[in-house]
Formats: structure tokens, C-alpha cells, sequence
């Protein structure tokens, strides 16, 4: 019912930055309650990297905190992840995910097809 596409990964070397965007689209008036990025990695299980709730609310993971910024567009329907000081341990694959409140028609859960970060040592 919301379609979610990301964009912004790509190869880059120890201690650079990324950022990732996530863009909501749906035939539907729909308002985003929870945006979340999440990662996995080659034979592990995906986590969650950073949510927002509510457009104000946030959490970050252990591991990411105070590297990566999770943030909202001015226009609601995109989502950004600021990642700074990346390392070798953040390559994964990245997926956008929101929780979506559909006018009339009830919450939708969506994922992106996500995008694949690499970083080298």
C-alpha cells in the first residue's frame, strides 16, 4: 500500500560517510508513524540500525550510536540516515521501513528493497 524506495549506498573506505534516503510513495493520503533502517550483513539475521517515531522520537543501536543520524524531510514522505565514521562492521545490506497509517484504510507495514553499503578497511 506504501511503496518505499531507497537510495545513497555505495563503497566507500573506513572512516568516511554515507547517506542513505528512503522515499514513501502510495496511491493513498498515508502519514509515516514509524520510519526505521535496518541492516544484515552476509549470514547474519537483520537488525535494526535506527527508528523514528512520530517524526521526533528516535533510537539508535548500540553499535551505531553517535556515528549515524536517522532524520525526517520536510516533506514527510522521505527519510534520511546520516552515517559517519563507517567501518568495515557497517557493510550490510540496508533496508528503509515504515510503519504507515493509510486515511480510511488502517496501518500497512512496507519495506524497500534496500541498498547494498560497503566499507573497506
Amino acid at each position: 500500500q506504501v511503496q518505499l524506495v531507497e537510495s545513497g549506498g555505495g563503497l566507500v573506505q573506513a572512516g568516511g560517510s554515507l547517506r542513505l534516503s528512503c522515499a514513501a510513495a502510495s496511491q493513498f493520503v498515508f502519514e509515516i508513524k514509524t520510519w526505521g533502517w535496518y541492516r544484515q550483513a552476509p549470514g547474519k539475521q537483520r537488525e535494526l540500525v535506527a527508528l523514528m517515531r512520530d517524526g521526533l522520537n528516535t533510537n539508535y543501536a548500540d553499535s551505531v550510536k553517535g556515528r549515524f543520524t536517522i532524520s525526517r524531510g520536510n516533506a514527510k514522505n522521505t527519510m534520511y540516515l546520516q552515517m559517519n565514521s563507517l567501518k568495515p562492521e557497517d557493510t550490510a545490506v540496508y533496508y528503509c521501513n515504515a510503519d504507515a497509517r493509510l486515511l480510511g484504510r488502517g496501518d500497512f507495514d512496507s519495506w524497500g528493497q534496500g541498498t547494498q553499503v560497503t566499507v573497506s578497511s
